[in-house]
């Protein structure tokens, strides 16, 4: 290889935090930086960012006024990228030594792949229990799902340039949040009949540091619904083989509704016989995950893993909540849409930069 093979968009809001690690990461891969190219897309930050982004990237787009969202800065990164792979890595991702020349040598060995995606190591930098488990839930998930997949994961995850463009990009349209955009992306990719697949050897660590509310804010406002209502507009809710639409995933979920119910019943009857009907469900959820309750103690000692349990359980119960939002929100408000503004500007074509987020038109998006 003489020419460059992978452009890394890196999207950033107020990163002063985390870029010296994520840039400085990449800049020790062991990929020879002649074979790839760097492009910081700032998404309207209110510090230095450009600044400090501007000691190691080739390129910085810097998005002004008001941000506009991962999915948006991503696009804008792609329209100037150069190579025929174009790698996302999050602001908060440190990647390996290897990680990007993983990348290039996937594609590079299979010239049919349309996406690759890989996942968190074992070694969560984030201290605190909530901050570990979420990490390792992510790892566990990815280890032991490798090969292909119908999703798509943008915190460290590549595509070819050519298969991103057929796909339509990111949606700009309903994920103005950091959200499911690349899942979704991950569907239309899918659709076209691109293969994408999960490797797991190819390895980030994360730094952000979660709390609980961060968590439960996340899954319900930005992951669970969001993902319910899309399966919903899609009409295949029963067909999708996504990580946590596993059959197992999809039982335990079921029964922490029912032990929720339980409690609900027990509470506000107040007739304690109804806790009854929490062991069945809790036992069946308890054994169903001991291989990762296993794994949680390895990585983190007995005392960690039995302080995720209830962490655990609760994000089964999260996802059930989310099951029902979801359904209400898809048949009582419809299909998410943007504020009246954005609309209006694009029914009637308004050019500009930075452009007005676009409606997608699967095979049709084309860099401005």
């Amino acid at each position: 290889m003489s020419e460059p093979m992978l452009s890394v968009v890196v999207p950033v809001r107020n990163g002063l935090k985390v870029l010296p690690r994520s840039l400085g990461a990449l800049e020790a891969s062991d990929l020879p930086r002649d074979l790839w190219e760097l492009i910081v897309v700032d998404d309207a930050s209110t510090d230095e960012t450009p600044a400090l982004a501007a000691r190691w990237a080739d390129v910085v787009v810097r998005i002004p006024d008001s941000p506009h969202g991962p999915g948006y800065a991503r696009n804008r990164g792609v329209e100037m990228a150069r190579c025929p792979v174009v790698a996302f890595i999050d602001a908060d991702v440190v990647v390996h030594r290897d990680t990007l020349r993983r990348i290039v040598w996937t594609f590079a060995r299979d010239p049919e792949l349309g996406a690759v995606f890989g996942s968190y190591d074992d070694r969560p930098p984030a201290p605190g229990v909530v901050s570990r488990y979420r990490n390792l839930l992510h790892h566990w998930h990815h280890q032991r799902n490798p090969g292909e997949a119908d999703t798509f994961w943008a915190g460290c995850g590549a595509v070819r340039r050519s298969v991103f463009l057929e796909a339509g990009g990111f949606d700009e349209w309903h994920y103005r949040r950091p959200s499911i955009e690349d899942i979704e992306l991950g569907h239309r990719i899918s659709h076209l009949g691109a293969r994408i697949h999960i490797r797991p050897d190819i390895q980030c660590a994360h730094l952000k540091q979660w709390s609980l509310w961060n968590v439960l804010r996340t899954d319900l406002m930005d992951r669970g619904i969001p993902w319910m209502r899309l399966l919903l507009q899609e009409g295949k809710m029963g067909q999708r083989r996504s990580l946590n639409l596993k059959p197992i995933e999809r039982i335990n979920t079921a029964l922490a509704g029912l032990a929720l119910v339980a409690v609900v019943l027990a509470i506000g009857l107040r007739d304690p016989r109804f806790l009854l009907g929490v062991a069945g469900p809790l036992a069946v959820m308890l054994v169903s995950n001991l291989p990762f309750y296993a794994f949680l103690a390895r990585a983190g000692g007995i005392g960690f893993a039995l302080a995720s349990v209830p962490l655990h359980l609760a994000y089964y119960v999260v996802n059930g909540v989310c099951v029902v939002l979801g359904w209400l929100a898809h048949h009582v408000m419809g299909e998410p849409v943007p504020d009246a503004p954005i609309q209006a500007m694009a029914e009637v074509g308004v050019e500009r930069w930075p452009p007005v987020p676009a409606r997608l038109s699967v095979g049709a998006w084309a860099p401005r």
